[in-house]
C-alpha cells in the first residue's frame, strides 16, 4: 500500500474515491511462507433509517499497514448526498472511512475494502528472522486502557499465572492456557462484549465473548510488560480446517472477531486466540468437552497461529471517532453512527441499519 498516497487522499470530500489500484497480490505465496494469498472484498452498506440534524458514519477499514498474514489492495466508498474521507486515528493508525450528511438527507454510505489474506503460523519453540518494532510502538502496547489496567487486581492475577516462567513465550502460554482452563463463553453476552476487564477481573467474573477473553489475555500480558494488542476484525470464509464455528460467508454482519498477538524478543508477533478455543467448546456440533480431538487441536493450534478467514481491521481502543460529539469508544470493529439525537447502537445492525458482505475474488496469474 502507498502510505502517501493514504495520507493525501484523507483530505477529499469526494463522494467516490478509491486508492490505490486494485491489483492482485502476489500470485504465488513468498519464499518460505508455505501459504498462498486469498483475495476478498467486503462491502459495508449503511443506511441510516431517522436521521436527524447533522447525520455521521464511521467504518472501519482493513489494517493499513501490510503484515505477514495481510495486505490491503483498496478502498472504494460512496456517500451520495453528503462527504466522506479516509481518516487515520493518530494513536493506533486505524483507518476508517467517516462519512456526514446535512440535514433533510437520506444518509446511505457504501464502502468496498479489498485485501488478500494467508494463513499464519509461528513456532514458538525456535526464534526466526522478523523486523523488530520500534520501542515507541511496543511501548504502546504494554500500557493500560481505559478499562483494562495494567496494575491493581489485574497485575495480581497476572503474576500469579507466570510465577515460574523466565520467557516472553512462557509467560504468554500460561496466560493463554489459564484463559481456555478458567473462562467460559457466555452466549448471552451482547456483540463480541466490551472488554471492560477491570470489572471481568475485580468481580471474578470470567464469562464473555472475544472482545472479553482475549482482552483479558492482552491485559495480563501488559501487566507483565511483554507488548500485547488486540486485534479487531471480521470472519470473512468458512473455516477450512473443519470449524464450522470459526467461519462465516455470505452475509457476515455479526460475524465481527477480535483476536490477540503479543510480542517476543525472538519471534515478533505472535497470533494466538483463547477466545474461539472456548467458542469451539460451546458452539461446534452443539458443545464439545474440553478433552474432545477437536478442541484438543484447536487450543494447540491458536497458540501460535491463525487461519485467515479473517480480516484484521485495526488495533485501536478508546477511540476518539473524527468530528464526533459523543466521546470515545472502546474499540472500532462495528459501523459506528451519530445523530443530533445521539450515538446508534452498533450491535443493532437491524435497526442501525447495516448489512456487511464477503466474497471471495479469483484473480488472474
Amino acid at each position: 500500500m502507498n502510505r502517501r498516497n493514504f495520507l493525501r487522499t484523507t483530505t477529499l470530500a469526494s463522494t467516490a474515491v478509491m486508492f490505490p489500484a486494485m491489483a492482485p497480490p502476489v500470485a504465488h505465496a513468498e519464499a518460505g511462507s508455505g501459504e498462498a494469498w486469498r483475495v476478498f472484498d467486503v462491502t459495508t452498506r449503511v443506511e441510516i433509517l431517522k436521521p436527524a440534524g447533522v447525520t455521521r458514519v464511521w467504518i472501519p477499514t482493513p489494517l493499513l499497514d501490510d503484515t505477514p498474514f495481510q495486505k490491503t489492495l483498496g478502498n472504494k466508498f460512496d456517500a451520495e448526498g453528503g462527504s466522506a474521507r479516509l481518516e487515520k486515528d493518530p494513536h493506533y493508525g486505524a483507518g476508517m472511512v467517516a462519512a456526514e450528511w446535512p440535514g433533510g438527507v437520506k444518509p446511505v454510505l457504501v464502502h468496498t475494502a479489498r485485501f488478500a489474506t494467508r494463513n499464519i503460523s509461528v513456532d514458538t519453540t525456535l526464534p526466526r528472522d522478523f523486523q523488530p518494532d520500534s520501542p515507541e510502538v511496543l511501548e504502546r502496547y504494554v500500557q493500560s486502557t481505559e478499562h483494562a489496567r495494567t496494575d491493581g487486581a489485574v497485575k495480581e492475577l497476572s503474576d500469579s499465572i507466570v510465577k515460574g516462567a523466565r520467557t516472553d513465550v512462557q509467560k504468554a502460554h500460561l496466560v493463554y492456557e489459564w484463559i481456555v482452563e478458567n473462562t467460559y463463553r457466555d452466549g448471552k453476552v451482547k456483540g463480541c462484549g466490551n472488554g471492560d476487564i477491570d470489572f471481568m477481573v475485580e468481580n471474578k467474573l470470567w464469562g464473555g465473548k472475544c472482545a472479553d477473553l482475549n482482552a483479558l489475555f492482552v491485559a495480563l500480558m501488559r501487566a507483565q510488560r511483554v507488548p500485547a494488542r488486540d486485534v479487531y476484525g471480521i470472519r470473512v470464509a468458512d473455516s477450512q480446517l473443519g470449524y464450522k464455528s470459526l467461519g462465516k460467508s455470505g452475509d457476515i454482519t455479526k460475524a465481527q472477531h477480535c483476536r490477540a498477538e503479543f510480542y517476543s524478543a525472538k519471534h515478533g508477533w505472535v497470533p494466538v486466540d483463547p477466545a474461539d478455543v472456548r467458542k469451539v467448546i460451546l458452539e461446534e456440533a452443539g458443545g464439545k468437552q474440553p478433552d474432545d480431538p477437536m478442541v484438543l487441536a484447536a487450543r494447540k493450534r491458536l497458540f501460535g497461529s491463525w487461519e485467515m478467514n479473517w480480516v484484521g481491521l485495526n488495533y485501536a481502543n478508546d477511540v476518539a471517532l473524527p468530528g464526533s460529539t459523543r466521546g470515545r469508544i472502546g474499540f472500532l470493529m462495528y459501523p459506528q453512527s451519530e445523530t443530533a439525537e445521539g450515538r446508534l447502537d452498533s450491535l443493532d445492525p437491524d435497526h442501525f441499519k447495516y448489512t456487511i458482505t464477503s466474497k471471495e475474488i479469483v484473480l488472474a496469474a
